[in-house]
C-alpha cells in the first residue's frame, strides 16, 4: 500500500477528457479533499476545453502529467486499450491512481498491470461505480450480512436507452465485456462468491449493425456461483423508456430489491389515471451520487485505506465477460477457470 499522502486537497492529474474523463473531472472537482491539477487527452482540443471549463491547466502528455508536483494521484479516462500501460506508469511513477473499467480486454494485460501496482506498492480503484449507488449498495449488505437468509438467486436488469455510436462499438471489447462487465460485477459484489460457470445467449435486436460488427445489443446470462447461487442478468442497448437499472437479491429469508429512481416524486392525477415523472435518462444523470460517492471512497484510499474496488476486482469481472462471449458464441455453458487457465 502505498504511504498516506499529507492532509490537505490532493492534487488529481486526469488523462482523458472524453465523455467519461469530463463527467469525472466534474465530480471529482466537488469533493472535499480533492483538487483537479491538470488534465490531458491525445486530441488537444479536448484537454483544452475541459481545461478552460474548470480552470486548470493542459499537460502535454500523460508522463508530463505525472512528472507535475502538484500531481498526487492519476485518474485515468482514457480508452480501455491504454489503460494498461497507464497504470503501470502510474505505478512506477510512485502515484495511487483511479482507473475507469475495464482495465484491459486482455487477461494477460490485465495481471501485468495488477504485477506492477504489488510490485510498487502503489493503490488503484477501479470504477465499477455502480458499488456506489446506495439503492444497490443497501441489497448488496442486506444478502452479505445473511438478512435474506440463504441466497438463492439474484436477478441483475441493466438496458440502455439508445444504442452506442458504430465507432464505439467496434472497439468497445463487446457487450458482455463493455455494457454487462458492470453487472458481472455487481454479482459477485451482491452475493459475495465468484461466478464458477456462465451460460449466455445474445441476439440482434435493436440495431442490425451492431450485428454485422459480431457483437449483439440484446443478451441475458445465467451465472452459477461457487456458493451456488444464482445470477441471471438481463442487457438491452435499448430501452425506450429510459435508462434501466434493477438489482434484486432473494434468499430463504425474504427479498430485497432496488428500484429506478424518478427524476422526482410528485405525481399528477387526472380522470385518465396518475402519471409520474419519467426515470433518468443515462448514466450521468441516474448514478450522479454514486460517482460522488466513489470520489468520496477515493479520498480515503489516498489516505491509506484499501481500495474498496480493485483491480483484481477488474480481472474476476473480465474473466466473466471472456466466458460469457465464448458461451454466447458456441452456445453451452462455459466454465470461468477455462478462461483464466
Amino acid at each position: 500500500m502505498s504511504p498516506s499522502l499529507p492532509a490537505g486537497s490532493a492534487g488529481v492529474g486526469l488523462i482523458g477528457c472524453g465523455r467519461i474523463g469530463r463527467l469525472h473531472a466534474r465530480h471529482l472537482a466537488g469533493i472535499d479533499g480533492l483538487r483537479l491539477a491538470a488534465v490531458c487527452d491525445a486530441v488537444p482540443a479536448a484537454s483544452a476545453s475541459l481545461a478552460a471549463e474548470l480552470g486548470v491547466p493542459v499537460a502535454g502528455s500523460p508522463a508530463a502529467l505525472m512528472a507535475r508536483s502538484d500531481v498526487d494521484a492519476v485518474a485515468i479516462c482514457s480508452p480501455t486499450e491504454t489503460h494498461v500501460d497507464l497504470v503501470v506508469a502510474a505505478a512506477e511513477a510512485g502515484l495511487p491512481a483511479f482507473c475507469e473499467k475495464p482495465v484491459s480486454l486482455d487477461l494477460a494485460e490485465a495481471e501485468r498491470a495488477i504485477s506492477a501496482v504489488a510490485a510498487a506498492g502503489t493503490a488503484v480503484q477501479l470504477g465499477f461505480n455502480r458499488r456506489f449507488d446506495p439503492s444497490h449498495r443497501a441489497v448488496a449488505i442486506a444478502a452479505r450480512n445473511g438478512e435474506l437468509g440463504e441466497l438463492h438467486i439474484v436477478r441483475i436488469t441493466s438496458r440502455d436507452p439508445v444504442p452506442p455510436p458504430h465507432d464505439y462499438v467496434v472497439g468497445s471489447g463487446g457487450i458482455f465485456a463493455d455494457m454487462m462487465i458492470h453487472d458481472f460485477d455487481m454479482a459477485r459484489f451482491v452475493t459475495g462468491a465468484e461466478a464458477a460457470e456462465v451460460y449466455a445467449v445474445g441476439a440482434v435486436r435493436v440495431d442490425p449493425a451492431i450485428g454485422e460488427f459480431g457483437d449483439w445489443d440484446t443478451v441475458a446470462s445465467v451465472l452459477t456461483h461457487t456458493d451456488g447461487t444464482i445470477t441471471t442478468i438481463d442487457n438491452s442497448r435499448q430501452a425506450v423508456y429510459g435508462y434501466d437499472q434493477r438489482v434484486e437479491a432473494f434468499g430463504s429469508a425474504g427479498a430485497m430489491a432496488s428500484q429506478n429512481p424518478n427524476v422526482h416524486s410528485a405525481i399528477r392525477s387526472a380522470p385518465t389515471g396518475a402519471a409520474s415523472a419519467p426515470m433518468p435518462w443515462f448514466f450521468a444523470e441516474r448514478y450522479a451520487e454514486s460517482y460522488r460517492a466513489e470520489w468520496a471512497a477515493f479520498v480515503e484510499v489516498l489516505a491509506g485505506e484499501p481500495p474498496p474496488v480493485t483491480l483484481e476486482d477488474g480481472r474476476a469481472c473480465l474473466a466473466i465477460a471472456l466466458a460469457a462471449t465464448r458461451s454466447a458464441q458456441q452456445g453451452c455453458p462455459v466454465r470461468v477457470a477455462e478462461i483464466s487457465a
